[in-house]
C-alpha cells in the first residue's frame, strides 16, 4: 500500500492546529442537568472579590483576576503560571431565564447555574377524546337517484 505524503495538507492541518488554541487561563465544562445549564470554570488562585459576571444582551461575560506575586528579591527559575485579568463569553440562546442565573466559588471552581426560561421547557400536552361512539342514523341506499 502506497502513502502519498501532501505538503498542503500537512500544513493546512499544522495551521488549523495554531488558529483554534484552547483557552489558557479559563478552561470550562458546560452541560444540562435537568432544567439547568450548568457551567463549571476553572479559577484557581483567583481572589474571589475579583470575579466579575455580567448579562448584556445575551452575552454572559466572566472576567477574574490572578494578581502576580510582588517578589523583587525572588528570583524565578520557572514562571509558568499566568497572572493577569482572564475572560471568557458565553452566548445564551433565548431559552434561558438570564435574570436567574446564579454563581457560587468554591475550591478554585466558580459554577454558575443558568436555568432554562419556562417557555422553554419541554411539557406533555394532554389528548382529550370522547368517551362514547357517535351513531349514524338514516336509510343508506345502493343508488343515489333512489333517495
Amino acid at each position: 500500500m502506497t502513502l502519498t505524503f501532501d505538503p498542503i495538507r500537512e500544513m493546512d492541518r499544522v495551521f488549523s492546529a495554531m488558529r483554534t488554541p484552547a483557552p489558557v487561563g479559563m478552561p470550562m465544562d458546560l452541560f444540562r442537568a435537568d432544567d439547568h445549564f450548568i457551567a463549571r470554570i476553572d479559577l484557581p488562585g483567583v481572589d474571589p472579590q475579583t470575579i466579575d459576571i455580567d448579562v448584556e444582551d445575551r452575552t454572559l461575560t466572566v472576567r477574574a483576576d490572578r494578581m502576580a506575586q510582588s517578589d523583587d528579591d525572588i528570583a524565578w527559575l520557572v514562571h509558568e503560571r499566568p497572572t493577569g485579568t482572564f475572560a471568557r463569553q458565553l452566548t445564551l440562546g433565548y431559552g434561558v431565564a438570564a435574570d436567574r442565573i446564579e454563581a457560587d466559588y468554591a475550591d478554585g471552581v466558580l459554577t454558575l447555574s443558568i436555568p432554562v426560561a419556562e417557555e422553554a421547557k419541554s411539557r406533555k400536552i394532554q389528548v382529550s377524546h370522547s368517551a362514547g361512539s357517535q351513531m349514524i342514523t338514516g336509510s343508506v341506499s345502493e343508488d343515489p337517484e333512489k333517495s
